[in-house]
C-alpha cells in the first residue's frame, strides 16, 4: 500500500478532530445532568407543580454556570452551540411544517379585489391545489389565463392598484406582471421566514432550525427541547395582527333586541334536544351569578340563551362556557342570523376574549366595524413592545406607536371617553383586554398597554411577537411532530441499548470467525463509529432515532467490506501464495466489489435524502455518512494494522480460526439448475401478496391520508377495542390499538382534518382526556395528560398531524423515491457490466423483494403485535432494502464477471462457480446484519418496530434473491450462443 504515512497522519487527524468535535457533546451531557441532580435536590416530589418548579431551578443553574470556563478551551455557552444535535424524537419537542397562504398576500397584493375574475381564478386554484404538484402561485396564474376573457392582471382592479402603482402599470401585459407578482409573493414569504426567525430567537431554545422548503411557500420549523407544546405552537400560528376596535356602550338596546330576535330565529334552525334534569355544574353556577341580571328565559327551550348569558364583564356583552364559544360564534356567523342586526349596529363584529388559564368561561364582545371590516386602528402602528407590570403589578405588554399611530390613538380614546364605550385590543382575532378611558381628551403620547391574567412567560411571548412584527399572510400548520421530553429519553436509552448489543455481538463473531484478523477489523469497525459521531457532530447533523438505526445498521454493513477483503486473502492464500502477496491481492481484487457495492447502497440513501423528511432525513444522512466512514476503515485502517503485523518475522494469520477454517471450501451446488423452483416459489409468494395487496390493501398511516394521531401512555393494560368505540362517537371516525406495551395505545382519526389551527388540536386533546379520563390515575388532570404535561409518565407522549395536502405530496414523493432508486441503479449497473442482462436481473430481484415485503405487511397487519402502518420509515425501509439486495447483488455479479473474463461463460457452469465462491462472504455479511436488525427490533423501542420487521424480511429476502432470482434472470436472457459458451 502507498503513502501509509500520509495515510497514518490523515487518519490520526481525523481521529482527533472527530474526538474534539464530541469532548463538546460530554460536556454538556454532564453539566445538564448535574443540573438535574441539583433541581432533584432543591424541590421535593411533594411540591405542588414540582416538574415546572424543577425546571425553572434547573435553567436558573444553567444560566448561573453558562460562561464559566471548562478545561481552559470552552464554556457550557460555547458547547452547547457545538454538541451533537438530538432530534426531537431523542429530546422531545415540536417539528412543525408551516404553509404560508400565498392566497392572502395575492389577495393583499391585489388589495382584496372584488373583481370576479380574480376571485374565481383564486376559487379555481384552492380546488386544483388538493391535487397538484404545482405551487399555488403558478396555479392561480394558470386558472386565471383559462378564464381571463379580456381581463387583464394589470387592471386597475387587480394589481395595477394604488400599492403596486410603482411596479405595474395598465400597459404590462400578463407575462410582466407575472414577473414583479412572482417576486412580490417571494419576498413575502422572505419576510414571514424572517419573523418567524426573530420570534424563534426570543423564544428561548437551543438548537432551533428553521428552513423554507423550495418555492412552496412552505417553512419548516424544528424546536427541539421544547417543553411547552401549546406555547409553541401559539408562536408559530400567531399572525400577531394587532387591532384597535371600539365596544358599544354597555346596555345597548340594539344590540338586547339583536340576541333576543336571534334567540327566537334559532328554535326553528336548531334542533331542540330533550336534555335530562342534572346537578349544576361549577361552570353554570359561575355562569348564572354572572348573569344576575340578565334576561329570566330558562322556563322555556332558548337555543342562544341555554348558552350564552347576557351581560358580562365591563364592555362584554356577554359570557359563555369555552367549549359552547365555537357553536355560538357559528350561530351569530349565520346569513339569517345577520339579517336581525338593526342599522346602527349592523356591522358588528363579534370576538370572544382570550380564554384565561384554568377559567372555563369567556366573554363576548361587540365591536363596532363597517363595511370593509376594518378596524379603527391596526398594529403597523406599534413602533416597540416589551413586557413589564401594570399599576397592580400584575404582567403586563407595554406599547409605543409612531407619530401617525399616536394621533390616532389620541382620537380614538377621546371619542371612547366622550361615548362611554370600551378600546378593544385585539390580537390574532381574540380580545385581550378592553378598558374604558377616563381621560378628557384622549390619551397623547401614544403609548398603551395591553393587561389580562397573563403569565410573565404569556408577556414575554407577546411582546416578542409584537416586535418581530406580524405574518404577511396566514401561516397554517399543515404538518405536526409532537414528542414528549420523557419519550426522548426512552428512545435514548432504548437506541443505546441496541446499539450496546449490535456492537458486542458484531465485535464477538469477527473475532470467532477470523481470530486476530477479526480483532483488527474490530478496531477499525470501532474507529468507525468515533469517526460517524465526529462526522455528525462537526457538521452540525441532527441524531435522529431512526439516525441511530442507521448507524446501528452501519455496523451490520461495515463488517462487508472486511468479509469481502478476508474471503479474497484466503482464496490467495489458497493458491500457494504468499501472506504478504496474498494480503496485497486480497485487498486489490475485493475493492472493485466493495466501491461497487457500497455505491449503490450510496444511491440509495441519497434518494432518501433527497425525497425523505424529518427523522429519514437523519437515518439517510448516518446512513451515507457511515458507509464513507466504513469505506476508508476497512480497506486503509484494516490494511495498515495487518500490515504492522505482519511487519514482524514469524508472524502469520490464517484468517479464520480452528472452528471455521473448512467451512465452505468444499460447497458446489448448482444453483442454476433450482432456478425453476425457485422461480415457482417466488411466484407462489409474490401472488398471494399481491392478492392480499389488492383485497386486503395496507394500512396506511396518517403520513399517506392525512389525519392525527397520539400515542397515549396509561397506568394499566386498556382494551383498544373498547376505546376505540368510545372515541368513535366522540370524534366520528377513530381507531386505536396496542402500541409496545398493553398499557400504551395508538390513536388515529380524520376528525376535522381539513380544519386547521391550534384550537382544533387544543379541541382534540381535550376530548381524548374527557373520554378517556376513565382509565386514567384518579385525580389526574387535563395537564398531566398533555405532551410535555406535569406527569410524564401517563398521557399523549407523542403526536402526529398530517394536513391532505402534504399526506398527498409525502406519498408522491416516496412513489418517486422508489422508482427513481430503481432506475439510478439500472443505469449504473449498466454502467458498470456493459450488459443490459445485469442491470434486468438486479432491478426483476428488487421487484421481487419490494412486493414480497408489502405482501408480507399487508398479510399480517392485523396479526403482528406491534404497528404495521405504511408511513415515511416503511419507504425508508424499503429504500434500505433495495440497497442491500443490489449490495448483495452486484458483489455475486462481480464474481461472475470476474471468473468469466478468466474462463468464460461454459454454458453457466462457471457463474455456479462464482455463486459458490462468494457463498461465505452472502451468509456472513446476511447473518451480522441480521442480528443487528433483531437488536434494534427487540430492543430499539416500538417506534421502530414496524421499520425494522420491514428491513428483516427484506434482508432475508434480498439475500435469496440475488441467488435464485437475479443471476438466474441474467443468465436466461443471454444469448443462447453465450448461455451455451459458445462466446
Amino acid at each position: 500500500m502507498q503513502n501509509k504515512g500520509l495515510i497514518k497522519l490523515f487518519a490520526l487527524l481525523f481521529g482527533l478532530v472527530s474526538i474534539y468535535q464530541l469532548s463538546y457533546t460530554f460536556i454538556t451531557s454532564k453539566i445538564e445532568s448535574d443540573a438535574e441532580a441539583y433541581a432533584s435536590a432543591t424541590v421535593s416530589p411533594d411540591v405542588t407543580d414540582y416538574v415546572t418548579q424543577r425546571e425553572m431551578v434547573e435553567a436558573s443553574y444553567l444560566d448561573s454556570v453558562a460562561k464559566n470556563p471548562i478545561l481552559g478551551f470552552t464554556s457550557y455557552e460555547e458547547a452547547k452551540k457545538k454538541e451533537l444535535n438530538k432530534g426531537l424524537d431523542l429530546k422531545g419537542g415540536i417539528n412543525v411544517t408551516l404553509q404560508i397562504s400565498v392566497k392572502d398576500i395575492l389577495k393583499g397584493l391585489a388589495n382584496y379585489s372584488k373583481n370576479p375574475t380574480f376571485n374565481k381564478a383564486l376559487a379555481d386554484a384552492d380546488l386544483a391545489s388538493k391535487s397538484s404538484d404545482e405551487t399555488y402561485l403558478e396555479l392561480f396564474f394558470d386558472a386565471f389565463d383559462q378564464i381571463k376573457g379580456d381581463t387583464k392582471l394589470a387592471s386597475p382592479d387587480i394589481f395595477a392598484n394604488k400599492g403596486l402603482s410603482d411596479e405595474v402599470n395598465f400597459e404590462m401585459s400578463d407575462e410582466e406582471v407575472k414577473g414583479v407578482i412572482r417576486r412580490k409573493v417571494d419576498e413575502s414569504v422572505v419576510s414571514a421566514f424572517e419573523v418567524l426567525r426573530e420570534r424563534i430567537d426570543g423564544f428561548g431554545v437551543t438548537q432551533p432550525n428553521i428552513q423554507r422548503e423550495g418555492n412552496s411557500g412552505r417553512i419548516l420549523v424544528e424546536l427541539p427541547g421544547a417543553r411547552d407544546i401549546a406555547r409553541a405552537q401559539d408562536l408559530l400560528s400567531s399572525t400577531a395582527q394587532l387591532e384597535f376596535w371600539e365596544t358599544y356602550e354597555p346596555g345597548n338596546q340594539s344590540l338586547l333586541n339583536f340576541f333576543i330576535q336571534a334567540n327566537e330565529s334559532l328554535k326553528s334552525i336548531v334542533e331542540q334536544e330533550e336534555v335530562a334534569v342534572k346537578p349544576e355544574s361549577e361552570i353554570d353556577s359561575l355562569l348564572s351569578d354572572v348573569a344576575q341580571d340578565s334576561l329570566d328565559l330558562s322556563a322555556q327551550q332558548n337555543p342562544l340563551f341555554e348558552k350564552l348569558q347576557l351581560s358580562g364583564p365591563g364592555f362584554a356583552v356577554g359570557m359563555a362556557a369555552i367549549k359552547d364559544t365555537a357553536e355560538i360564534g357559528a350561530w351569530l356567523r349565520l346569513p339569517q342570523i345577520r339579517r336581525l342586526l338593526s342599522p346602527d349596529v349592523q356591522f358588528t363584529k363579534f370576538l370572544w376574549e382570550r380564554p384565561s388559564q384554568g377559567i372555563e368561561v369567556a366573554a363576548l364582545y361587540a365591536l363596532k366595524s363597517n363595511r370593509d371590516n376594518t378596524p379603527r386602528m391596526s398594529g403597523d402602528v406599534v413602533s416597540d413592545a416589551r413586557d413589564q407590570f401594570d399599576q397592580f403589578n400584575r404582567p403586563a405588554v407595554g406599547m409605543d406607536m409612531n407619530v401617525r399611530g399616536a394621533r390616532e390613538w389620541q382620537e380614538l380614546t377621546n371619542e371612547a371617553n366622550l361615548n362611554n364605550t370600551g378600546i378593544a385590543i385585539v390580537l390574532d382575532n381574540r380580545v385581550y383586554t378592553a378598558p374604558g378611558v377616563s381621560s378628557k381628551g384622549g390619551i397623547a403620547g401614544g403609548s398603551s398597554e395591553i393587561t389580562g391574567t397573563f403569565s410573565v412567560t404569556e408577556t414575554k411571548d407577546i411582546a416578542n411577537v409584537l416586535r418581530a412584527g406580524k405574518l404577511p399572510a396566514s401561516a397554517e400548520i399543515i404538518d405536526s411532530f409532537v414528542v414528549g421530553p420523557s419519550l426522548g429519553q426512552e428512545a435514548i436509552d432504548s437506541g443505546f441499548m441496541s446499539f450496546i448489543i449490535a456492537m458486542i455481538f458484531v465485535l464477538f463473531w469477527m473475532v470467532f470467525y477470523y481470530g486476530k484478523a477479526g480483532i483488527f477489523s474490530d478496531i477499525a469497525l470501532v474507529l468507525n463509529i468515533v469517526l460517524i459521531f465526529g462526522v455528525l457532530a462537526s457538521l452540525g447533523a441532527v441524531l435522529t432515532l431512526p439516525g441511530i438505526a442507521g448507524i446501528v445498521l452501519t455496523i451490520g454493513m461495515s463488517v462487508d467490506a472486511n468479509v469481502l477483503i478476508f474471503e479474497r486473502i484466503k482464496e490467495e492464500l489458497q493458491k500457494g501464495k504468499g501472506m504478504s502477496q496474498a494480503v496485497s491481492d486480497g485487498f486489490d481484487n475485493a475493492l472493485s466489489s466493495i466501491l461497487d457495492a457500497n455505491i449503490t447502497t450510496g444511491l440509495t440513501a441519497l434518494i432518501l435524502l433527497v425525497f425523505g423528511t424529518g427523522p429519514i432525513k437523519g437515518f439517510a444522512t448516518t446512513l451515507i455518512i457511515g458507509i464513507l466512514t466504513s469505506l476508508f476503515t476497512a480497506i486503509f485502517i484494516t490494511r495498515l494494522l495487518i500490515d504492522w503485523y505482519l511487519s514482524k518475522r514469524g508472524r502469520k494469520l490464517d484468517f479464520s480460526t480452528a472452528l471455521t477454517k473448512n467451512l465452505f471450501t468444499n460447497v458446489n451446488i448448482d444453483f442454476l439448475s433450482k432456478r425453476k423452483i425457485a422461480y415457482a416459489i417466488s411466484g407462489i409468494f409474490v401472488v398471494l401478496g399481491l392478492v392480499s395487496l389488492f383485497t386486503k390493501g395496507l394500512d396506511q398511516g396518517v403520513d399517506f391520508v392525512g389525519g392525527r394521531n397520539y400515542q397515549i401512555r396509561f397506568v394499566d393494560p386498556v382494551s383498544p377495542a373498547e376505546i376505540t368505540g368510545e372515541l368513535s362517537e366522540v370524534l366520528g371516525s377513530a381507531g386505536a390499538k396496542t402500541f409496545g406495551d398493553a398499557n400504551q395505545i395508538m390513536v388515529t382519526t380524520k376528525y376535522k382534518v381539513d380544519e386547521q389551527g391550534t384550537e382544533v388540536d387544543d379541541e382534540i386533546l381535550q376530548l381524548l382526556f374527557t373520554t378517556l379520563q376513565k382509565y386514567l390515575p384518579d385525580g389526574a388532570t387535563y395537564a398531566d395528560f398533555v405532551p410535555g404535561g406535569t406527569n410524564e409518565d401517563i398521557g399523549v407522549m407523542k403526536y402526529r398531524k398530517v394536513g391532505p395536502t402534504i399526506a398527498d405530496d409525502i406519498k408522491k414523493n416516496a412513489v418517486w423515491a422508489v422508482i427513481g432508486s430503481l432506475a439510478v441503479v439500472f443505469l449504473y449497473i449498466l454502467f458498470r457490466f456493459r450488459k443490459w442482462q445485469f442491470s434486468l436481473g438486479a432491478v426483476v430481484a428488487v421487484f421481487h423483494d419490494v412486493l414480497i415485503v408489502l405482501g408480507v405487511f399487508s398479510a399480517t397487519s392485523a396479526l403482528m403485535p406491534f404497528s404495521m402502518e405504511i408511513d415515511q420509515a416503511f419507504i425508508a425501509a424499503i429504500l434500505t432494502v433495495i440497497g442491500y439486495s443490489l449490495n448483495d447483488t452486484v458483489v455475486v455479479f462481480d464474481r461472475i464477471r470476474e471468473i468469466i473474463n478468466e474462463k468464460g461463460w461454459k454454458g453457466g457452469e462457471n457463474i455456479n462457480l462464482a455463486l459458490n465462491s462468494t457463498l461465505s462472504r452472502t451468509l456472513n455479511t446476511s447473518l451480522t446484519t441480521l442480528v443487528v436488525l433483531l437488536s434494534i427490533f427487540i430492543f430499539g423501542g416500538e417506534t421502530l418496530r414496524g421499520f425494522m420487521f420491514a428491513m428483516i424480511i427484506g434482508v432475508i429476502v434480498g439475500t435469496y434473491s440475488s441467488l435464485f432470482i437475479a443471476t438466474p434472470v441474467m443468465f436466461d436472457t443471454l444469448s443462447r450462443k453465450l448461455a451455451k459458451g459458445k462466446e
